[in-house]
């Protein structure tokens, strides 16, 4: 294991002020860092007036996943994904299920991992026949100098780009890689729209409700692939004029065609005084959005319910059979119903 000394890498996206002080704009948390410290996230740290990334190719998780299990369920469906994560994160979400990796360094002053170059993970993608990479486990914006790197490296291997994100990196981060004047190099992303109340993002989280608005709004306006994600809690989350307001928000500013997925939620790390959510109340947010106008809303954490399939918006025949993330039938072709014809939205459809 490689000690956060062997592995300091200059940040990108801060600026040097007075005193040997740095403000961070990688995310909307904008750190303004004394000499000596850290950032909310815990892995960037100012040493006299330069921003280091404590985390550059410092790989704590590499595994072969299904794309849907992140969840994207309209991005080249039935492939895999290579996942890459580093340790840190700048939100402190209570319920968050992969807190031993993303809290390490705040929990317990722990930055480690195994030093993996870019060019080493595109390898690896390859290797296990991937079409995508992702970004995920923890929240890729705080280790966004490796995966900007893995990036292009990436899609120069033709291999895609995925990011699973908690939605609050700065429009600056995101013209590195969405810049309007290259290819794009994040090509999908899954968002955590985790509440639509600004109190439940700093009690629960840590952070605040806009930048992810932003972000997910930015992120259509520049072609990348969006799914959202909402973890449904009881009693923080749940009830049906918030759900309403969650859809209402997708279809109104990303598009009705944008997948709207509502996972259940079990009690993990600091947030163990809930209970499951019920599969009623999954079902009811499911049907929330379908009757807001979405056209594709599914539930997570219900293996085997009929909210896993994608079905047809004009026909209403599923085009997708899924069981967990095993697809059983695909009725798409050339992306389109091969039962009425209507367009089914996505990539590599």
């Amino acid at each position: 294991m490689a000690t956060h000394h062997e592995a300091t890498h200059e940040a990108l996206l801060y600026e040097k002020l007075d005193k040997e002080r740095v403000h961070c704009f990688l995310c909307a948390h904008h750190c303004r860092i004394p000499d000596g410290k850290r950032g909310i996230c815990q892995v960037r740290e100012n040493r006299g007036g330069t921003l280091y990334s404590l985390v550059y190719g410092q790989l704590i998780s590499e595994a072969v996943d299904p794309i849907e299990k992140k969840p994207l369920f309209h991005f080249y469906p039935g492939t895999t994904s290579f996942s890459i994560a580093t340790v840190g994160c700048n939100f402190r979400c209570t319920f968050c299920q992969n807190a031993d990796i993303s809290q390490a360094p705040r929990d317990r002053g722990l930055i480690t991992g195994r030093y993996t170059p870019p060019e080493r993970v595109v390898d690896g993608a390859r290797r296990h026949g991937c079409r995508s990479i992702a970004y995920t486990y923890t929240e890729p914006t705080i280790f966004f100098e490796y995966a900007y790197d893995v990036c292009q490296k990436a899609h120069e291997a033709g291999i895609a780009n995925v990011f699973v994100s908690n939605g609050y990196m700065t429009a600056e981060t995101l013209d590195y890689v969405t810049s309007e004047n290259a290819a794009p190099l994040m090509d999908a992303a899954n968002i955590d729209l985790k509440a639509f109340r600004d109190t439940f993002y700093r009690e629960q989280c840590g952070a605040r409700l806009q930048p992810v608005l932003d972000s997910l709004k930015r992120m259509k306006q520049r072609s990348v692939w969006v799914e959202v994600t909402t973890l449904v809690i009881p009693g923080l989350n749940d009830s049906d004029e918030e759900l309403r307001d969650i859809a209402r928000f997708v279809r109104n500013e990303l598009g009705a065609d944008t997948p709207w997925h509502v996972s259940r939620f079990h009690p993990t790390y600091r947030l163990m005084d809930r209970p499951p959510t019920p599969a009623s109340s999954v079902r009811r947010a499911r049907e929330i959005g379908l009757e807001e106008g979405l056209h594709y809303v599914y539930v997570g954490n219900l293996f085997g319910d009929e909210g896993e399939h994608t079905y047809c918006p004009r026909c209403g025949v599923a085009v997708i059979r899924r069981l967990g993330y095993t697809i059983l039938e695909h009725d798409i072709r050339h992306g389109a119903c091969i039962h009425c014809g209507a367009p089914i939205h996505g990539v590599g459809l």
